[in-house]
Parts: structure tokens; sequence; C-alpha cells
């Protein structure tokens, strides 16, 4: 699969390196770093220097070259450069890309791995990285990879209780997402290139401790049909790549228990089938994320996308030989029979809670993601703390819309009950239901600032079966003019062609959703059909109805009072046939 997606894409490396997009959209300037670097995986997989006639290693040679004069310099793309350029041998002496490459490339090389910098959020990766090929080159004499993993760590102590992974950014803090599966991944992969193992070998340690916590979500996160991690402006085919990597990683390391194997061997099979019956173009053999039924994150060009597919594939092909990945079907746990609900913790201080509640209902199959975490502040409807679900609750992604969420304006002031808790609370409730309830003590808006003075909310979803129900409780602490409510629905479709069967999928009836109470007196609008507005697809299929509950003219709010909106689903939950 490897090889047919590099061949589909090698036309794309221009002379001088750089990498021609596709139609319709912009290059980015990491781009000939992730090409060099699923060439050097490539060569490290297969020992092969040609492919359809092309000579990998000068093709390797030009990515290198054109990414160390990029201009301002792209730290991402260095890394992914240097990282290549290690995967043709440990040390310039022994380097079939450094032979190539002229005495002024060689020299911008020392002067761009020299240049060192500091981060707090997923490039202190690429800070790794490049501290890897520093040393391994021969560039410094002092090894700092352990300093900077050692420094990454500290960090992650300090803004999370937890110790999970906060990609720090604009906001109000706690940017938890895929980046810190990636993180891990990332820097392992780096680890396995370093001239000295014993390095390697110090820091594993270390990187099981944080790296562990994510693998043990993955039997509650990974929904029966194979999706994986489906929230976060960057879910999406890389929610199911990052995983892999990291479990094939966790099984090569040794950081999965004998008695786990089977379980996670079978998670691995199905987030892979999902990965290439939803991205993969099997008839052209190219990965495909943008059409007129889906889209991906700005940040994942097809060109960028396409090559680490490729890396990834070259990586899982030799780390399953490694794990010894049985050939045979593997016989999977039996089923469970009665539903589940867990939240994991990423943050819980004085000054906010954040984690994901996992709820999962084996008998109809509902398998939802409810992330109460920060967007880094781009409002998107991806992060936003509602029942990811796709297939039954979708949502556009890449686009701002308050999905199963009251927002209230005041004046200009549009608040959402997201990004943050106080008082968490998961639990059971009566009839084998689960309950998973927050309060917001102060007000957020959709731009991740806190309120003074406004007002609170408290919430409380409900989860019995396949029936949901959400309690919005808001009271003001003045009395207050509330000039706007909203509350959406979406209603997609999975892809037409990219799609796993027996996945989910609403019915005719829809989500079956019924208003108990609502003191905003809103009224549902009609029904606005978007299939044809490109701006509305998910990273699965395409949205095609949006139904907005909305009330559009003021109501005086007044201390004292509670505001309730409660709303009730029964979604028609149908399976994708053959």
């Amino acid at each position: 699969m490897a090889r047919t997606m590099l061949a589909h894409n090698l036309s794309s490396i221009q002379p001088d390196g750089t990498i021609l997009p596709v139609e319709g959209e912009a290059p980015r300037p990491d781009e000939p770093g992730h090409a060099a670097l699923a060439l050097g995986e490539y060569y490290r997989a297969t020992g092969a220097t040609t492919l359809k006639g092309a000579d990998l290693v000068d093709l390797t040679a030009r990515c290198i070259t054109a990414q160390m004069f990029t201009e301002p310099a792209a730290e991402n793309g260095l890394a992914y450069a240097s990282l290549g350029l290690l995967c043709f041998g440990p040390s310039k002496e022994r380097n079939l890309v450094w032979e190539r490459l002229v005495d002024e490339t060689r020299a911008r090389i020392d002067k761009q791995l020299l240049h060192r910098s500091d981060y707090d959020n997923h490039w202190q990766a690429f800070n790794v990285a490049k501290a890897v090929a520093r040393f391994s080159f021969g560039l410094s004499k002092k090894d700092e990879t352990s300093r900077l993993i050692e420094r990454m760590v500290e960090r992650i102590n300090q803004t999370s209780s937890t110790s999970f992974f906060d990609d720090a950014a604009p906001g109000l803090g706690g940017n938890f997402s895929l980046y810190g599966v990636m993180t891990y991944v990332f820097i392992r992969s780096s680890l396995q290139l370093h001239a000295n193992s014993g390095v390697r070998d110090r820091k594993l340690p270390t990187l099981r401790t944080y790296a562990e916590k994510y693998i043990k979500m993955m039997p509650d996160l990974v929904r029966a049909d194979g999706l994986g991690w489906a929230f976060g402006r960057y879910s999406g085919a890389y929610g199911q790549m990052h995983c892999i990597s990291l479990i094939l990683q966790g099984l090569r390391d040794g950081w999965i228990a004998e008695d786990q194997k089977q379980k996670y061997f079978d998670i691995l099979r199905r987030l892979f089938l999902f990965f290439y019956q939803t991205y993969l173009d099997q008839e052209h053999g190219f990965l495909d994320m943008r059409d007129n039924e889906r889209t991906a994150n700005a940040h994942h060009t097809t060109r960028i996308a396409n090559f680490d597919a490729a890396r990834f594939l070259c990586q899982w092909s030799r780390l399953a030989k490694t794990v010894q990945m049985p050939v045979v079907p593997i016989k999977a746990e039996a089923p469970r029979t009665t539903p589940t609900g867990r939240f994991v913790i990423f943050d819980k201080s004085n000054r906010k809670e954040q984690g994901l509640f996992l709820y999962r209902d084996p008998e109809s199959g509902l398998h939802a993601q409810i992330p109460l975490v920060s967007s880094g502040g781009v409002a998107t409807a991806d992060t936003l703390p509602f029942p990811h679900c796709p297939g039954v609750f979708d949502w556009p992604s890449n686009v701002y819309a308050p999905i199963m969420l009251p927002e209230l304006t005041f004046g200009d002031t549009v608040t959402i009950p997201a990004y943050y808790g106080k008082n968490c609370v998961t639990g059971l409730g009566s009839r084998n239901s689960f309950y998973f309830r927050y309060e917001q003590p102060e007000l957020v808006t959709k731009d991740e600032e806190l309120t003074k003075n406004l007002g609170s909310v408290k919430v409380q979803w409900t989860f019995a079966g396949r029936n949901i129900s959400c309690e919005y409780a808001y009271t003001v602490k003045q009395q207050i003019t509330l000039t706007k409510f909203r509350y959406m629905l979406a209603i997609a479709m999975p892809h037409s062609r990219y799609r796993v069967a027996g996945s989910l999928a609403l019915g005719e009836q829809a989500h079956r959703c019924t208003v108990q109470k609502d003191d905003f007196q809103a009224t549902w609008q009609e029904i606005e059909v978007v299939t044809h507005d490109p701006r509305y697809c998910t990273n699965y299929g395409k949205v095609h109805y949006l139904q907005h509950l909305v009330r559009d003219h003021p109501l005086i709010m007044r201390p004292g009072n509670i505001y309730r909106l409660i709303v009730n689903f029964d979604p028609d939950i149908a399976r994708i046939e053959e």
C-alpha cells in the first residue's frame, strides 16, 4: 500500500524539491520534510533505492535541500527532513543521501539544526527530533535529547493533574487533543533513529509513563466498527493513524501486558480496517480526504496526508513483524452486553476541570465521546461538549456551530457551556443509566473568555441505552437582557463510497428529538438544506440538513430564576449495509 501511495505522489516532487499541491489546495512550507521522511521510512522498510524508475535517494536529497532553504524556517519541516536523512544511515560517513548533498546544503543543515528553540506544545517533539539528528550526525558533541524530553515532561505535569498532554495554545488552557498522541508517536520514532541506543533505553520508561495513559483509553475510545479518535480539529484520517501507531509502538516496547495483547490486536484490526475502507481509494491506491462529501483540517493537505500515510504504513509493516501480529483472524473478546460510561480526567484543579466522557451501548451500537476541553482559541464544532458519534450525532468540521448546545447571546457576548467545568461528576443513575454532570460558575464565551458577574450554568447528560437526555440550568447574577438564543442539530450521511459495512448511520426517523422543557421559549425554524454548501462537510461524510431552535427577540432574565432547557433524543440508529 505504501509503495502504491508513494508512486502516486512522487511526481509531485518538483526538480527543486518543493511539493506541487493538488488542484484547489495551497502548498505548505513543511511539505518537503514530510515527503523526505516518508521516502526514508520506505527505504528502512524495504532497502529499495528506486520506485517505479524514480531514484529515491535523489528525490530525498532534493526534498531535504528544499526544506533546509525554506524561509522563514519551518521547524516542523526541519524535524521531518532531518529524520528522513537519518533513515538512510546513522552517520554522515554511511549515509546515501548525505553523499548526494552539495556542500552548501550540508552547511545549511548544520546551521538549521544548531538553531535552538523552546516550546510548551507539540512543537517540542520537533525539537527532540532535531536534537536526535544534531547529535547522530556529529553536528554537536552535546546530546540534548534527554534534557528536552525532561523539559516537556515537566510542563505536562504543570498543566495536567493526571499527566495528559496539554497542547498549549491561546484560550482557556487545557487543549487536550489528538496532538498529544502524535507527540509521543513522533518522539518514539525519533528515538528509534538515535545513534546512541542507550539514550533510547533510558528515556523509554519516561515516555511510557505518559503514553500509556492514551493506550489505556483505547478499549473505551475505539468504536466497534473501528472509528478511533473522533473529536477535535485534527481527527479524521489522523484519528486512525496516530492511534494505530501508538498501540503498535506500545506492543513493540512491551507496554501492553501479555493477557491484554489479544484485546489490542483486535482494536488494531478494527482501527486499520476503518482507516483502509474510509480513507483509501482502493482502486488507485492513494489517500483521499477531501471531496464534495467530506473535508479535513486545512493543515492536513492532501499531499502531506499521503506522504504521512505512506510513512505510517512502512512503520506499521516493520512493527507488525516485530510484535508478531497474528496472521489468522483474532478471536475477539466476547462483546459486552451492558452499557458502560467512563470519564477520563485530563485536568482537575481549582481553576478548571477537563476531561472526556465515553459512553457505549452495545445493543444499539451507540458509542459517544463528549470532550470537555479547550479548542485552543479556535471556535469550531469539532471540540464542543456534545456526543460525538459520526453517523448518528454529526457536526460540520472546521466550522463553528452550537451543535446540541444552547448558545446564549447577551449583546456582543456569545456564550456556550463548553471548554471547562467544575465539579465534574459521573455515575450510575436510575434504571441502569449513566450521567455526566458539570457546572460553570462563570459563563464562557465561544472564544474561550470567562465572563464576570454574568451568570452560571449546570449541565447534565444522561444516557440510558440509546436514549440521551441533556439538561441545562442557567441562572444570572443580575437582571440582564438575553438578545438571542440558539440550539442546533446537524443531520449528515456517511460517505456514499468510502465507508465501513456495519458502521452506524441514522435511519429515516433521524434523531427523534423532543424538547421536554424550554424556558427560553424558542421555536424550531424551517430545516436548512446545506447539501450543496461545501462548508458543511464532516471528516466522514456530508451534512445535508441543519435544524435551528431559535429565540431571536429579547428575553429579560432575572436573578433568582432558573432557566432550563431539557432536550431528549431517541436516535433511529441504522447500519450501513455491504
